[in-house]
């Protein structure tokens, strides 16, 4: 019974497009040494390092992101971690029955717990991380360890492990110290994208260009979907030196190529009706002049979209000449010659949407343009500029403050609601997983929530905060918020009660609960990753290689955590031959961490066919019981996977 655990590329251009999906950062520009022209090339030192779990010397100057510590960044973004999550249901609400998540601790090590669980899985992660402007916080990470120093340092002995630390102003504002910051948690973070993933950063002036360079190099600079410029602050910011600041900007990669139309956002039915006054048998639908209205296009440049189209009189459209019908050019009314936008072939595949008007004593060619999509979707692009009030900083204080009944600051500078609502109307379906691991005050759950209850969508949120005091004598103080974590299972607490008292779609599930998981070390002591160095004063560990204080819901997580289930699937707890026993999603996962367990225990739990199962090490009633597990799993469910801790 097995216990949990803990090629050199072608140098084609084909080849390197393959290494390139896979590893990004490992792919650069090279002038090929014959012909004298650019070409793609692997950057075989980064790739050592990708592959490495220890520093890599090198490498020659090339033209890429370059920082002091670098390559220690990407060691940690690479080093394994002993951790585990740890569930306090008292913390949580309706803790058995939702499928959203609130994970308190570091960042970066609960990115790498969620790996193999949420490997893939998640449609949308947006994140607001430190801007850099001192007087704020940043993550100060240990760097340069051997696998095993790193695992007795920062997972087994140490108290604080990852933390964030005070970056006064008075200190400086180095963009290395970001960048170490940031880059790790962006790697990891783009394994758990699905491949439609799209993640969304908001970010100002200070940190703006260092951030599009770290998502090029990790997502590829193709994979940019936009910069939107965000108006937040219209009063602008009196202390900046030189110019008020009004406005910050979203940032949005993808982790692959996307089709066009993919970050269109749902028209709402009174803009429909507003804009889309005429109707066929397809639908609604408004005319749109099919000449190109910028003339910087023509027949001068665009030869191929200057041709007529043939009119009746009574108004027919075709694109042959016929007696009786009036050819009209793209002509301006000044007589210069411009173009369609068209070309002849998508002009006669679609001659049915092309409509002819008359105008002012000559005839004009225009388009019909659909609400809907021919996926059925009314959808509209999104545009660079978000100027409305809606999206202002002030809005979100309100709103905040609003559900904690108060006119104090408990938090600065909440984002607004809604400004996280269209992000996710940009980004996701109606079943998503959207991440957030710079959570703050809670403003993308809240905003998951709100969306869901508006558009029956049953989307879920997992939201990573480390538990950063607040400051002495801040008004959070003084409310009785002593961490920034407490003031984010609030804010969703409060949320969801006031959102379930208005109107709610009637296809929403109404979860609005959500499972508190704490980053902590294992619930395993040191013996049972380190069995070599076995001292004879380690034996009487031996007998128990559970940490004191560990409970058997601890030890469900590590193992779901560890064998990559779903750490929101419903748990039931029975009692089974006076044992006390879990099923995860029924028969997803069975666990026992009782001892005394015998062989009639382990028929009646194979005799239902769990796709896993799992018991204590010395859980057993006697070897001989600990012995026979695998042979009868073999006999009465042979499909089952069988581990011990």
């Amino acid at each position: 019974m097995d216990k949990l655990k803990m090629h050199s590329p072608d140098l084609s251009q084909d080849n390197i497009a393959k290494i390139r999906d896979l590893f990004p950062g490992c792919v650069t520009e090279a002038r090929d040494e014959t012909s004298g022209k650019l070409r793609l090339a692997v950057d075989f030192d980064q790739l050592r390092q990708e592959l490495s779990e220890n520093i890599v010397d090198g490498p020659q100057e090339r033209y890429r992101l370059e920082w002091p510590g670098k390559r220690q960044a990407l060691t940690l973004a690479n080093a394994p971690i002993a951790k585990t999550l740890r569930p306090s249901i008292a913390e949580s609400v309706t803790f058995e029955d939702t499928r959203n998540l609130i994970l308190e601790g570091d960042n970066l090590e609960a990115l790498k717990l969620l790996q193999e669980t949420y490997l893939g899985r998640v449609k949308l992660i947006y994140i607001d991380p430190p801007y850099n402007t001192g007087n704020d916080f940043v993550y100060e990470d240990d760097f340069g360890l051997s696998t095993e120093s790193f695992l007795l340092k920062s997972n087994q002995v140490t108290e604080s492990g990852n933390r964030l630390v005070a970056n006064p102003d008075s200190s400086g504002r180095f963009h290395s110290d970001w960048l170490d910051m940031i880059y790790p948690r962006i790697r990891i973070a783009r394994n758990l994208l699905s491949d439609d993933g799209i993640i969304v950063a908001s970010i100002d002036e200070n940190e703006i260009s260092n951030l599009r360079k770290v998502f090029d190099e990790v997502f590829g600079e193709d994979n940019l979907l936009f910069q939107i410029t965000l108006l937040c602050n219209p009063k602008g910011r009196s202390q900046d030196k030189y110019v008020a600041n009004c406005h910050e900007y979203l940032v949005g990669y993808s982790k692959q190529n996307l089709p066009k139309g993919s970050v269109n956002v749902p028209k709402d039915d009174e803009e429909i009706a507003a804009n889309y006054k005429l109707k066929d048998k397809r639908g609604r639908y408004r005319e749109l002049e099919l000449r190109n209205t910028h003339r910087e296009f023509g027949k001068h440049n665009r030869k191929n979209l200057y041709y007529p189209f043939y009119v009746s009189s009574t108004g027919q459209v075709s694109l042959d000449a016929q007696p009786g019908f009036h050819p009209v050019f793209p002509d301006w009314d000044d007589g210069f010659e411009g173009c369609w936008t068209w070309g002849t072939g998508k002009a006669r595949s679609q001659l049915d949407e092309v409509v002819a008007r008359e105008v002012k004593g000559s005839w004009k060619i225009f388009r019909k343009n659909y609400a809907e999509g021919e996926d059925g979707e009314a959808t509209k692009q999104v545009k660079s500029i978000w100027t409305d009030k809606i999206f202002h900083t002030e809005k979100g204080q309100a709103t905040f403050n609003e559900l904690f009944k108060t006119r104090e600051k408990i938090f600065q500078s909440p984002k607004s609601v809604d400004t996280l609502r269209e992000v996710i109307r940009m980004s996701t379906h109606r079943d998503s997983v959207v991440l957030d691991f710079f959570a703050g005050s809670g403003t993308t759950g809240h905003a998951v929530l709100a969306q869901n209850a508006e558009d029956g969508g049953n989307r879920k949120f997992i939201m990573v905060q480390i538990d950063e005091q607040t400051p002495e004598g801040s008004e959070a103080r003084k409310a009785g918020f002593s961490t920034v974590v407490e003031i984010t299972k609030e804010r969703i607490r409060r949320a969801g009660e006031k959102i379930l008292e208005g109107i709610c779609h009637a296809n929403w599930d109404r979860d609005v609960g959500f499972r508190v998981l704490k980053v902590d070390t294992s619930n395993m002591k040191d013996v049972y990753y380190r069995p070599d160095e076995l001292k004879q004063s380690d034996l009487l560990d031996m007998v128990d290689n559970v940490k004191e204080g560990r409970t058997s819901e601890d030890l469900l997580f590590q193992v779901l955590v560890d064998w990559g289930v779903d750490l929101t699937l419903p748990v039931r707890r029975e009692t089974v031959q006076g044992k006390t026993v879990f099923f995860v999603d029924d028969n997803a996962l069975v666990a026992c961490f009782d001892r005394g367990v015998t062989e009639e225990l382990v028929k009646e739990l194979a005799k239902r066919e769990p796709l896993r199962v799992v018991f204590r090490d010395n859980g057993f009633a006697s070897d001989a019981v600990k012995i026979n597990v695998g042979q009868i799993f073999r006999q009465l469910s042979s499909t089952t996977d069988v581990k011990s801790i």
